[in-house]
């Protein structure tokens, strides 16, 4: 996968989890889960490349708070239109 993409959950109409993919190579896993904020965890591999963000109260999470923590991982920023599902729910 060459390109973030954003997974959202929803239960009854709100959102439930979200899960924020990262670029990452054919057969990447997670290898061990570091807390980044209030609701949010950061998947690494056993090399320690960040593959993925879960959002484990994804109505709390800001767009700025999100992008805080991609760019200390070294990831690109997202937009609003890329978190829009997020953002309307």
């Amino acid at each position: 996968m060459k390109s973030p993409y954003l997974e959202v959950t929803f239960r009854h109409g709100r959102p439930l989890a979200a899960y924020l993919y990262l670029p990452r190579a054919s057969g990447e896993r997670s290898d061990y889960v570091e807390q980044a904020g209030s609701g949010l965890l950061v998947d690494f591999t056993v090399d320690g490349k960040p593959i993925g963000v879960e959002m484990t109260a994804p109505g709390h999470v800001s767009l700025a708070e999100l992008n805080q923590v991609l760019a200390a991982l070294n990831a690109s920023a997202v937009t609003e239109e890329d978190v829009a599902p997020l953002l309307a729910a």
